[in-house]
């Protein structure tokens, strides 16, 4: 088979399963397929959604929102709690298809992927062929649909997936990604959040291709280092490339935010979630994690991270939920602190220092054995939030509690 003869140099694929834990439960529950599917909890619950089909999207419900306002807006959904260890199974499949294709496989959450298929392509008709081939094995293989986008660079493929969801394809080929980015909306460009995006509206720019025209120097003197990045990336530059997650380096999870969230008790619900991810893959790699990192990505686009070696390595969900919410805790508080505080676009968990086959004490692996079985038993029988809930009421009550100290 011959590869693509239009596709010169670097092959990068972005791809990303569309509503991917409502796209799950409506595999897994055919009585649920053309429906709008809410997941995250129950209407009448305190918490936010943590995904809805494209059906429940037409009723105006979103993620993050919070339950109560999209059972408002969609009485007749299904709100259902999650199953963290289906999505994670599932993940795991999607992930193990991409690597037949490439083993530059650069998972970003559960749901998506960077692949740089360069070397690869070839073998199975050039990018454009690898990318149909995935959508349709993901398709008639794990019964959920993928979006791919297709370019020479992470950022026209990130943003080619987004285009045309669901179930999209767009190819960005070489030397056309200024031409492809120029008629976007400024929001869609790496870098440029509210505030930036602000500033960049008052001198008269909305598009990408107005920032591309936009001269530089007053970019650099306005922003910094960052309005120089947004400049090169308003051109279709990029030079970022896809980093494989080895066993052996680190294993993690992000999660990106519809909106800017400043609730605290938002952003712990997800890395319980994301806590959940990582230590499932630690397990099922037989592996323990000696030190934990937090990432945040706050307004306008400034990453940031914290990390904690801790005296046992571990594999346990609760620990490294707990040592990432106190990094967290420490970050917020430090923020307030200097009178900065700036709401949160993105939040990440990362084990690395990975161990294979160290051993607790007798009594300690038994007793942490049976802890997680029974926390998996729990999430099976009761779904995600009968963790997820009780976590956060906790912060409810310490914020009220707080409160009324004041």
């Amino acid at each position: 088979m011959t590869a693509d003869p239009a596709w010169a140099g670097r092959a990068i694929l972005h791809c990303d399963l569309d509503a991917f834990y409502a796209s799950v439960e409506q595999r897994d529950h055919p009585e649920y397929r053309g429906k709008p599917v809410i997941v995250g909890g129950l209407a009448h619950e305190r918490g936010v959604v943590s995904a809805a089909s494209y059906e429940a999207r037409a009723f105006g419900v979103r993620s993050a929102m919070p339950l109560r306002m999209a059972g408002g807006l969609c009485p007749q959904g299904i709100f259902v709690p999650g199953d963290p260890e289906r999505y994670a199974e599932a993940s795991d499949a999607v992930m193990a298809l991409f690597l037949e294709r490439t083993p530059l496989v650069q998972p970003i959450s559960l749901d998506e992927a960077f692949l740089d298929v360069t070397a690869t392509a070839h073998l199975f008709g050039g990018p454009v062929a690898v990318a149909r081939e995935l959508k349709r094995l993901c398709r008639e293989r794990l019964g959920l649909v993928l979006s791919v986008g297709v370019a020479s660079n992470k950022l026209c493929a990130k943003v080619g997936s987004d285009l045309r969801k669901p179930d999209g394809l767009v190819v960005v080929p070489p030397g056309t990604e200024a031409a492809f980015l120029a008629p976007l909306p400024l929001g869609r460009l790496w870098g440029v959040g509210p505030k930036t995006r602000a500033v960049l509206e008052g001198w008269g720019l909305r598009t990408i291709g107005d920032l591309a025209a936009f001269d530089r120097a007053s970019l650099t003197a306005r922003f910094g280092e960052h309005g120089t990045a947004i400049a090169e990336r308003a051109r279709g530059i990029d030079e970022g490339t896809v980093e494989p997650w080895g066993a052996a380096q680190s294993m993690g999870h992000e999660h990106t935010f519809d909106r800017d969230t400043l609730d605290s008790a938002e952003i712990e619900r997800m890395l319980l979630r994301l806590s959940e991810g990582v230590g499932k893959r630690l397990r099922a790699a037989s592996v323990r994690a000696r030190t934990i990192a937090l990432k945040l990505r706050v307004a306008p686009f400034d990453t940031r991270t914290r990390q904690r070696t801790l005296v046992q390595a571990t594999n346990d969900d609760l620990t490294i939920y707990r040592t990432a919410r106190s990094l967290l805790r420490e970050a917020l508080r430090d923020d307030r602190d200097r009178g900065s505080v700036s709401p949160v676009r993105l939040v990440g968990v990362q084990a690395s220092g990975l161990v294979e086959g160290e051993q607790l004490g007798l009594f300690d692996a038994a007793r942490a054995s049976r802890l997680n079985a029974a926390l998996d038993a729990v999430r099976r029988r009761f779904g995600d939030d009968a963790l997820d809930r009780a976590s956060a009421r906790a912060t409810e009550r310490r914020r009220f509690s707080d409160g009324r100290r004041r």
